[in-house]
């Protein structure tokens, strides 16, 4: 058919005012997928914009931190690259004689650790609980819970402090004391390990009875490796929240500089001590804190993802 004698598209619109029938020629529908590839285009930039703010703070840290407080300004300068690239600033952190940054680092490892463990096994033990027994009072214990996790810890810095006195867990006991606070109301955090257990099949709980096994050894041998990634995320949190904690450090080993943690010790250089001088060593503090958690998130970011996700379908 030639160019001429083909019928061109048209759409038919009655105008029952005029009492006429017109033809209008019908609108270009823009592609689907054209549409899906500028809003994706849109959302990556967004995103690309977010991460270089969010991560402009971390790189102007890494490089202050080969800036050399022997041979530079020591306080904050207005220029990004060091002029002259040097190491002093973390050999000095690792100077025992000089800086007690091994120790705070220590303290704050041991306390990391113990938590990790103590609130994993609490955690995960409440969860399993909660999941999968029905006993009298288990809704209510889980909505007073509810409750009484929405009030922010730090209403209880006093008495806390106070209590933990009394029992010589602070200053020189605060480590201690620190892995008691953060530990003593870990079960609370059971919602997102409760949602996950929910999706395990509770079939296989029921076979595992018929065949003779406690409750323990099902919670054990059965559940526990189906549910990995609820672990690794369960583990992760518990041992980010003492890693990079403050607020609670600083009041229960108030005056004990041997038993700071690494939050504490880092804020007090630049706070008491002389703030010009520290600067770029707690810029490098500041490097070798992020460093573990950093690899921690990058070698197991596939089982938090899954973790997260699986413990928020069902709760």
């Amino acid at each position: 058919m030639s160019k001429q004698n083909e019928i061109p598209e048209v759409d038919i619109v009655i105008d029952e005012k005029a009492g006429v029938i017109r033809e209008v020629k019908p609108q270009k529908t823009r592609s689907k997928k054209g549409h899906e590839r500028r809003v994706n285009t849109g959302i990556y930039i967004i995103l690309v914009l977010m991460s270089i703010i969010w991560l402009a703070p971390f790189v102007f840290l890494v490089f202050q931190s080969f800036r050399s407080y022997a041979l530079e300004s020591g306080g904050m300068v207005n220029y990004l690259l060091p002029k002259t690239w040097s190491l002093d600033n973390y050999r000095w952190l690792f100077d025992q004689n000089n800086s007690n940054f091994l120790r705070w680092y220590g303290n704050t490892l041991v306390i990391a650790i113990f938590c990790a463990i103590i609130q994993t096994i609490m955690v995960l033990s409440v969860s399993y609980t909660l999941s999968r027994l029905r006993f009298k009072g288990r809704k209510l214990i889980m909505n007073v819970v509810l409750v009484l996790g929405l009030f922010p810890g730090f209403l209880t810095m006093i008495t806390l402090y106070f209590l933990l006195k009394q029992l010589g867990l602070t200053q020189s006991g605060a480590i201690p004391g620190l892995i008691l606070i953060y530990c003593a109301s870990s079960g609370m955090g059971y919602y997102i390990s409760k949602g996950f257990f929910d999706t395990i099949p509770k079939s296989l709980d029921e076979s595992a009875r018929i065949d003779g096994a406690t409750r323990f050894q099902v919670f054990l041998k059965i559940i526990m490796p189906l549910a990995k990634p609820i672990i690794i995320y369960t583990v992760l949190m518990a041992f980010m929240a003492p890693w990079g904690d403050f607020v609670f450090a600083s009041y229960v080993a108030f005056g004990s500089e041997p038993n700071y943690n690494v939050a504490v010790g880092l804020y007090r250089w630049v706070n008491v001590a002389d703030y010009q001088g520290y600067f770029t060593r707690f810029c490098a503090g500041g490097v070798l804190v992020a460093v573990p958690i950093t690899i921690l998130f990058m070698c197991l970011q596939k089982y938090y993802v899954e973790g997260v996700t699986g413990g928020a379908v069902k709760g």
